[in-house]
């Protein structure tokens, strides 16, 4: 299909909405969004949950409301905005999503520093809407409704063209989801924040959605050893079977002890958190080497602090280099390729498929720490 052929677009569609944290979310009939300039509008086929919509959803990050969650799907292109003649995007293309949607047009990302585009943060993570200071959703009857990202709990979704990515039909589109954050994340750490060299050795602290996909990562670009450090030996089993060659039971065991004696008394040169809790920042900084960087991922609920030892940090020359997302426009891409050349595991990182009605619940089995690797909404359920 080309991008001149017509789809047929319904008028309305379902979507997640929330308005309350305290009922979280709610099943309603929205108006069918449009893309404006630089943008398309895809038809999701899967929208992964993430932490980072879980504490939206309880009220711990403040966002504007009533809102669309979701932010890293995949779908068909069924709809371009004007401006999109050189961008290679065509209606009937299958894409992924990425949560860091760059303006392309800022400081940031003149120099390619896509993960710290200004409109993004002031824009639709302070106040829900794209870059022409406008929601692309709204009720019925005309209320706004706020985006997290491109609101991808929805049946439809407007999505830059930016940080969108075709994918090949080889890739199996539902569990593709969650390239767009939980991988994208992934990568960015261990390629950007970390600048990880063959055969450094590494420490993944939380081993949900994005940690499990760091442990592949790593191990992909040639990490010597990676420990997986988590507190539920459920969640820590399958990590062998991505590429951990150690895991560690931090409730059971003592992980600097564990971690130290694993690598001969040095510690690992990496060391990724990915929950964004105090006690994993101070187990990730606890199993550092001399010399080691700690690269913080996960997004603490509000405003969080953790402590760091001064004189260690200072008197052993250790970093703490905070990575958030990746370079959409260079790194999603590049993950997609992972993906459809069988480096990186998608499809076994998804544990739970969920219809929409049931989002809400899902947020809540992840809250409860009962979701192994990654849940996705499943359009077709």
């Amino acid at each position: 299909m080309t991008s001149n052929e017509a789809v047929q677009v319904p008028d309305t569609m379902r979507a997640a909405v929330l308005r309350d944290p305290e009922q979280g979310l709610q099943m309603e009939t929205l108006r069918t969004p449009h893309p404006k300039s630089g943008e398309v509008l895809i038809k999701v086929v899967a929208c992964g949950l993430c932490h980072s919509d879980l504490h939206v959803i309880g009220g711990a990050i403040a966002f504007p409301l009533p809102a669309v969650l979701g932010h890293e799907v995949s779908g068909v292109i069924v709809e371009l905005g004007p401006g999109n003649e050189h961008t290679g995007l065509e209606v009937g293309q299958k894409v992924a999503g990425g949560f860091l949607m760059p303006c392309g047009q800022c400081e940031a990302c003149a120099a390619g520093r896509d993960e710290l585009c200004g409109p993004f943060f002031e824009l639709n993570r302070l106040k829900g809407v794209l870059y022409d200071g406008t929601t692309r959703l709204a009720t019925l009857d005309g209320e706004s409704v706020a985006m997290y990202s491109m609101g991808g709990l929805a049946e439809y979704a407007v999505v830059p063209s930016t940080s969108v990515a075709p994918v090949p039909d080889t890739i199996d589109l539902v569990p593709s989801a969650i390239l767009g954050c939980a991988a994208l994340t992934g990568y960015g750490a261990v390629r950007r924040g970390a600048d990880l060299r063959f055969g450094e050795t590494v420490a993944v602290v939380a081993t949900g959605g994005v940690g499990t996909n760091i442990v592949q990562i790593a191990r992909a670009f040639g990490a010597s050893q990676v420990i997986a450090i988590d507190v539920s030996d459920e969640k820590l089993a399958p990590m062998f079977d991505y590429g951990a060659t150690a895991v560690v039971n931090s409730v059971t065991h003592n992980a600097r002890e564990e971690v130290f004696r694993l690598t001969g008394g040095k510690g690992v040169d990496v060391a990724f958190e990915a929950l964004g809790i105090p006690a994993t920042w101070t187990t990730a900084l606890d199993v550092l080497a001399d010399g080691g960087r700690m690269v913080p991922i996960g997004l603490g609920a509000g405003v969080q602090t953790a402590g760091v030892e001064i004189n260690r940090t200072v008197r052993r020359s250790q970093s703490i280099l905070g990575s958030y997302g990746a370079r959409t426009r260079q790194d999603l891409p590049a993950v997609v390729d992972l993906a459809a050349r069988g480096i990186i595991n998608y499809k076994d990182v998804v544990s739970r498929r969920l219809p929409l009605q049931d989002a809400g619940k899902g947020y809540e089995a992840l809250r409860n720490r009962e979701i192994q690797g990654r849940a996705v909404v499943d359009m077709s359920l």
